[in-house]
């Protein structure tokens, strides 16, 4: 339950920290961004990115093995890693349809795949 728990807090935080990092990339047409500077932007950035770590620094006290979560360290990070792959392609290939995903990326994806296992393991 934990391990869900975690990944799920996990996911949540990588939600906002994809559209913290890269929304304004997408959105930049809009009248807030045209006109709010690259300051404008990066506060508004960072009230997003707020939000991230209202879910991450939760998922990594619950999940982590010495506050009797089922992951250690690296595997949290490892963990996260992942679901970072996830949600940015996700978001990618909704928000930014002159992106395409090539036999590469899957490869690496899969390689990523593979290091939470090994690391799990």
């Amino acid at each position: 339950m934990k391990g869900l728990a975690t990944i799920a807090l996990l996911l949540l935080s990588n939600i906002f920290m994809t559209f913290a990092w890269y929304g304004h990339l997408k959105f930049q047409h809009l009248p807030f961004f045209q006109k709010a500077g690259l300051a404008g932007i990066v506060l508004a950035s960072w009230l997003i990115a707020f939000l991230e770590y209202c879910f991450m620094v939760p998922a990594n006290r619950l999940g982590y093995l010495g506050n009797g979560g089922p992951f250690t360290l690296l595997q949290l990070k490892v963990i996260q890693e992942v679901v970072t792959l996830v949600v940015f392609t996700v978001f990618t290939l909704v928000l930014f349809k002159n992106e395409t995903l090539k036999w590469n990326h899957f490869a690496g994806f899969v390689f990523l795949v593979l290091a939470v296992y090994f690391i799990r393991k």
